[in-house]
């Protein structure tokens, strides 16, 4: 990291201000060649973290832009290196116009995620915390906003740290006894740890236990809308959306495909999928979408099962119901209420919202059923795992500490014990990043965009 990077932090589009950011030794030099303050000395001699008023003027002296630059020197900076920012206006062009000039005097183009993946390997973060830069980034409800922030700050590191401590305690004790025997240290006995071991377990049982709400908390729920044709699958889709998304006509068999978008709803993000409706056809290309609509039942996490209440119950919905039924999630709704109801009663367990897209009955009432059905986990905010890569890391710790007490229970010798006492420790520092592989790292820090 001998060199010095530059990237566009906003976006490409016309926006009110665009931020060119710099990081590496030359940083500040860089600056200087470029910005010049209206007012006080040159950047070099600018307190760090202070907006300055300026001019930014090519190698040729020409003004590109009236701007603010402020510096932060190493190690108090983002990445723990000398840093400069330049906020412009919002011009595209003028942001690669500077990005051009920064290069021509020797700085790179940054790579996805560098400045960050540069704060992590300079001490500046956790590995766990860096992840959920991105995260934070990419939220897109309030409650991926609140998880993400709290992991910023340090929450799973904090947790993950004080086992990873415990357990260095019994390691450093062991090994303390086994090479200074004629020193004055406490004789080593498993016994008296057997309860950090199994508190140690059960507190990465606990954390490894929110990861499956953290994976749909932070991708979102899979959920399908299924039913049988002209059950109004589409007219709640468009409901749900606010716009026309789906095809609306009173022929059945309209939708022939799957048709998929996000929504939040109940403080959670949906994946909907309005799907083909579900009967038996001879027609080859709607039984294609027949066959794709079983498909996202069975993949889905949350099924809305669409029945008609303005016409008689059939079959077809008696096994849609059935089906709804073996998801691990799933509502009924009693379409076209504002029809009148020739359907009263439902064969089925499951719980059943009367709806009409009409006259908007019953959506708050499948926003707040929704809400109910995905309660928010009883941990604090940022103790939630969110990524397949974390919650490896904690399966793999949570494996070897099973393995250290049942060791323990059938009496075998410290060292065995210690062994995957030690295996856990491996684990828990590679999910904090102090023993992560380069290549691990590189995967991480390329789910980045450019200039973060």
């Amino acid at each position: 990291m001998s060199d010095t990077i530059a990237a566009i932090a906003t976006g490409a589009q016309v926006a009110a201000i665009g931020i060119v950011r710099l990081s590496g030794p030359d940083a500040v030099a860089l600056a200087d060649r470029l910005f010049h303050p209206l007012r006080g000395g040159p950047m070099r001699e600018q307190e760090s973290r202070r907006l300055v008023y300026g001019e930014l003027r090519d190698r040729g002296g020409a003004l590109l832009d009236l701007a603010l630059c402020t510096v932060s020197r190493a190690p108090h900076s983002y990445t723990g290196e000398d840093t400069a920012e330049f906020q412009c206006h919002g011009s595209p062009a003028v942001l690669r116009m500077l990005l051009e000039e920064l290069f021509a005097l020797g700085a790179r183009q940054a790579g996805p995620g560098e400045f960050t993946k540069r704060a992590f390997l300079n001490g500046r973060m956790e590995l766990c915390a860096a992840e959920a830069v991105a995260d934070i980034i990419e939220a897109e409800t309030a409650a991926c906003v609140r998880n993400a922030a709290g992991q910023l700050s340090g929450a799973i590191g904090k947790r993950i740290g004080a086992i990873y401590d415990a357990l260095t305690d019994i390691s450093s004790h062991y090994h303390a006894v086994l090479d200074y025997p004629d020193e004055d240290i406490e004789d080593f006995r498993l016994a008296q740890y057997a309860g950090l071991l199994h508190g140690a377990a059960a507190d990465l049982r606990a954390l490894l236990s929110t990861f499956e709400r953290g994976r749909l908390m932070s991708r979102g729920i899979p959920t399908a809308i299924v039913g049988r044709p002209n059950a109004g699958k589409s007219s709640l889709l468009n409901a749900l959306l606010g716009y026309d998304r789906a095809i609306v006509t009173a022929v059945p068999g309209t939708t022939r495909d799957t048709i998929e978008e996000k929504l939040r709803l109940g403080g959670q993000l949906l994946r909907l999928t309005d799907t083909a409706g579900i009967r038996e056809t001879d027609d080859p290309v709607e039984a294609l979408g027949v066959r794709r609509s079983r498909d996202a039942l069975a993949n889905a996490d949350l099924v809305l099962a669409v029945v008609d209440g303005s016409e008689d119950f059939t079959e077809e919905d008696a096994e849609i119901l059935r089906m709804a039924e073996r998801a691990p999630r799933a509502l009924v709704l009693l379409s076209k209420d504002d029809l009148g109801r020739k359907t009263a009663q439902l064969p089925t367990r499951l719980p059943v919202i009367p709806v009409s897209v009409v006259s908007g009955e019953g959506l708050k009432e499948l926003e707040e059923a929704v809400r109910a059905l995905y309660p928010l986990p009883g941990v604090p905010a940022g103790e939630i795992l969110t990524n397949a890569r974390q919650a490896e890391a904690v399966s793999r710790a949570l494996e070897a500490m099973e393995a250290a007490r049942e060791a323990m229970e059938d009496g075998m010798t410290p060292d065995i014990v210690l062994t995957e006492v030690e295996g856990a420790m491996d684990a828990l520092g590679e999910l904090t990043g102090r023993n992560v592989r380069e290549d691990v790292t590189n995967r991480i820090f390329r789910r980045f965009c450019v200039g973060k």
